[in-house]
Order: C-alpha cells, then sequence, then structure tokens
C-alpha cells in the first residue's frame, strides 16, 4: 500500500507535467484566436503568383517530375532562392487544396503554431524555468511583426525553416545532455533540412554558441564527455588559457554547421545575382547600405514596442537623416556596453542582445537583395533575443519590489491582450491586395512598388483608370527616388 508521502510525490509528478501541457494548449489557442481570420485571406499579388496561382511547378502536385525540379535551379529564376523543402511543401499543399487559398494560410498558421509550442519546450527545457519560457513563446507568437511571416503565403519559407530551426535547438539540447554521433546528427539533419527551406538559419551555429553561453552554461562547466579537455586543463594554470580550452571544443563540434552555412549563404548570393535582386553599389552605394542598416537596428526595436505603421513593402527613404544614423549608432553602443557590464549577473541579456544583434545580420542589408529598407518578416526569428532579454530581465528589475508576481502577471497578460488585438487588425489587412496596398499606401511615403503592385491588382479587376493611375504614380515616385540612389547622393 503506497505511502501518503508516495502519494504526494506522484501528485506533484503529474502537475508538473500538467502544466507544461496546460501551457502547450493556451498557446496553440491564443495563437489560433489571433490568427484565425487568415481563414478569409486570399492569394496576394506580391510573389504569391510566383510562387503558387502562376507556378506551373508546383500546380503540378508532388510527383517524382516535380520533386526533381524543387531540388533544379529552374525554380530559383522564380524566386532567387534555392530552397527545395519549401517548394515541396507548397506541392502538397496544391495536392490538397489546388488553388484555394484558405488551406495555404492555415498551413502556415499551423507551422506558426508548432514552432510556438516547440520555442516553449524547448527553452523551458534549457533553462529549467517555465513562466519566463512561457511568455518569450506568447510574444513570438502573437507579435504584430510576426504577422507577415504568418500570413504571406510566398513566405511559407519562413514559418518552415523556424520550424526546422526550433527543432535543430531541440536536438541540440538532447546533444548538450548526452553528446554522442546519433544525437549530432539529428542536429546536422535538421538543419540541412531548415537550410533548404530558407537561408535564413545560416545564422543558427551562432546562436548555439550564445545557448553554450547561457542557459546551456557549457563555457563555465567542463563536461566529463570531454577526456581530452579534462586532461589538457589538469596542465593549465592560467585562467586565459582554461578559458580557451574549454570554448575550443565548443567551436570545433559546430565546424560542419559553420561550413553548411557558409556554403548556403554562396548559394543564396549566386541565385540571387543570376535573377538581379542583388543590388550594385553604384546603385546603392555601401555608406548608404551601412547607415540604413544601422537605423534599422532600431526601428526594428522600435516596432517591437510600439507595433505601427506596419507595411509590406518598406521603400527606401528619399534621404537618410544625418542625426539619425548618428543616434542609431550611440544606442547600439549604449545598449550593447550596458550589457556586457551586467552579463555576469544578468547572462541572459548577452545572448538575448547578440541573438538580435547577429540573426539580422544576413537580412540587414549590407549585402541588399530586393529594393525594400527592411522588412516586418525578417524580424520573425531576430525577435527571440528581444524577447529573452523582457522575458528574464524585467522579473530581475522587479525582485525587490512587494507584489512583484501581481505586477508581473498583470503587466504581462496586458501586454499580450494588446499585441493580440494589434494582431486581429493586421491580419485583417491580408484579405486581398487591394486592402493590404491601400493600408500600405497609408503608413508609407514614396511607394512607388506599391503602387505599381496596387495598380497590377486594378488592372486584373478591369478598374483600368484606377491601374492607369497608380501605374502614372509608380513611374513619378520612381524618377524622384532613382535619380539620388543611382548617383549616390542619398544624405547621411
Amino acid at each position: 500500500m503506497p505511502t501518503s508521502q508516495g502519494t504526494l510525490s506522484s501528485e506533484a509528478a503529474q502537475h508538473k507535467i500538467l502544466i507544461p501541457v496546460l501551457i502547450c494548449l493556451a498557446l496553440a489557442i491564443l495563437t489560433v484566436v489571433t490568427f484565425w481570420s487568415l481563414k478569409d485571406c486570399g492569394f496576394i499579388n506580391f510573389d504569391d503568383d510566383h510562387y503558387v496561382y502562376e507556378n506551373a511547378y508546383v500546380q503540378s502536385g508532388l510527383n517524382w517530375n516535380s520533386i526533381g525540379k524543387a531540388f533544379s535551379s529552374e525554380l530559383v529564376k522564380k524566386s532567387g532562392h534555392w530552397h527545395p523543402v519549401t517548394w515541396l511543401s507548397l506541392m502538397l499543399d496544391y495536392q490538397i487544396f489546388g488553388l484555394n487559398p484558405h488551406g495555404y494560410h492555415l498551413t502556415n498558421l499551423l507551422f506558426h503554431v508548432m514552432n510556438t509550442i516547440l520555442l516553449f519546450l524547448i527553452f523551458r527545457r534549457m533553462t529549467k524555468t517555465l513562466w519566463p519560457s512561457a511568455f518569450v513563446a506568447a510574444l513570438f507568437a502573437i507579435h504584430p511583426l510576426h504577422v507577415e511571416s504568418v500570413a504571406w503565403i510566398a513566405e511559407r519559407k519562413d514559418v518552415l525553416s523556424t520550424f526546422f530551426w526550433m527543432l535543430t535547438m531541440g536536438a541540440y539540447s538532447y546533444y548538450v545532455e548526452h553528446p554522442g554521433f546519433r544525437r549530432y546528427f539529428l542536429v546536422l539533419l535538421f538543419f540541412i533540412l531548415g537550410l533548404m527551406a530558407k537561408p535564413m538559419p545560416v545564422t543558427l551555429p551562432f546562436v548555439l554558441l550564445l545557448l553554450d553561453y547561457w542557459p546551456l552554461q557549457r563555457f563555465q562547466e567542463i563536461k566529463p564527455d570531454y577526456e581530452v579537455q579534462t586532461e589538457v586543463l589538469k596542465s593549465l594554470t592560467s585562467d586565459k588559457q582554461k578559458k580557451h580550452a574549454v570554448i575550443y571544443p565548443l567551436l570545433w563540434e559546430k565546424v560542419p554547421l559553420f561550413a553548411l552555412a557558409i556554403l548556403s549563404s554562396i548559394v543564396t548570393y549566386v541565385g540571387a545575382q543570376k535573377i538581379g535582386t542583388v543590388l550594385s553599389i553604384e546603385t546603392l552605394p555601401p555608406v548608404v547600405r551601412i547607415g540604413n542598416a544601422l537605423i534599422s537596428y532600431i526601428a526594428y526595436i522600435g516596432k517591437m514596442i510600439w507595433p505601427s505603421n506596419l507595411a509590406v513593402f518598406y521603400p527606401y527613404p528619399k534621404l537618410l537623416v544625418p542625426w539619425q544614423v548618428l543616434g542609431s549608432v550611440l544606442l547600439l553602443i549604449a545598449i550593447t556596453v550596458a550589457v556586457f557590464r551586467m552579463v555576469k549577473r544578468s547572462p541572459y541579456l548577452a545572448t538575448g542582445w547578440l541573438w538580435y544583434i547577429g540573426t539580422l545580420v544576413p537580412v540587414i542589408g549590407i549585402v541588399q537583395a530586393g529594393a525594400q529598407a527592411m522588412a516586418d518578416r525578417y524580424t520573425y526569428i531576430p525577435l527571440t533575443g528581444l524577447f529573452i532579454m523582457v522575458a528574464w530581465g524585467v522579473p530581475d528589475l522587479l525582485k525587490k519590489w512587494n507584489h512583484r508576481k501581481e505586477i508581473l502577471f498583470i503587466s504581462s497578460a496586458l501586454s499580450i491582450l494588446c499585441f493580440s488585438i494589434i494582431t486581429w487588425t493586421q491580419v485583417g489587412y491580408w484579405q486581398n491586395s487591394i486592402i493590404l496596398f491601400d493600408h500600405t499606401l497609408k503608413v508609407t511615403d514614396y511607394n512607388w512598388l506599391i503602387y505599381n503592385n496596387r495598380g497590377v491588382a486594378y488592372n486584373s479587376l478591369g478598374n483600368y483608370r484606377q491601374a492607369i493611375e497608380d501605374y502614372s504614380r509608380a513611374i513619378e515616385i520612381n524618377r524622384i527616388m532613382q535619380k539620388p540612389i543611382l548617383t549616390g547622393e542619398l544624405l547621411i
């Protein structure tokens, strides 16, 4: 007959399992409810044509020929990327849904839900903390900046590559606990699949190093698995030598991942060059790109805190204001210095900040692919770093306050509620091309590309007068914007 102590222990174990399960369920419901109006959204004549409704390869469905085409260079001409896993997923959707856009949207939403739950489970496992991990996942689930990645059918590559990103992190946490070839092979496999969905995971090896620092604490601890390392450490006297002896194996084990990331970057650059989406130095001088990149780093933080005037396309500004560039530089330096001054007491700040800075590097615009100054979809992975800083930093900041738990609960609930409402509204703009482009033109200036695309949309609807007006406006803006860009006269 079980003792009362054994019964209590069993109940505690069940309780420990039940709470994470309920949190996963709550995250799934929150995400689905917030994005549910996606079921009423259609295709957008902005890349959705290239990816689905005018793509004969996708519309051939899944067969041996189409699978071969997905891995060939022919489809690179459609998007500028080699991402066969994304093509295969879209082919499968066509096999199931045909040209019904609702099915594609719901598939995107399904991946977003899975990404959210995986993020929670992985951080809970790595940090051994429940509620901060749940808050990071909740912010990831409902933040308005993530609407573009979920609501845009052409951005299937975003949610799909992130799904494999999460699986790679999960497999890595298991590998760290019990190092071995089989577990490392899973890390490699998921990483390769992520790169084959979208090249954004090229920064993932760097993120794994950050996770080694915090929360996995592999920089501080000497694992018994590293027998050679342990023997070397015994013979070292310098702290610096010991740190190097600990760090080198962590770098060495990621060499295959870095090699794959470099290969993927080269393939992506060559593919983008072939279809002409990589802008030349003459078209957009380096000084302009760097100035815009610095401003974008701060602009994304601003939109994370106050997500207003979100648009499907942000054109390059006619002029870059010098004080904005200088202010961005000073603010980035100030945050970095503050983070590293607190690194011993709050190591999560360094991981979160470097996660944000590092994962934005491929899309920040130093190598410019496309005409956008910035894009909401580029924050789908990077914002997680800032969410980490908030989720662990705010409780630390308030640890001496009275009624700390009540304050944290109310502020967390209010922030989730506010972001959910904004996201619900933002999803509504994706019903069709006209509504989306009307909203974009209200919140941006000199947006020649969206005028052009709205003209295409009106032309397809038979509203030729409005189409001509939009085409004319696009030509006029392009003429105004082109001269300073081509001659390098953008002020910074």
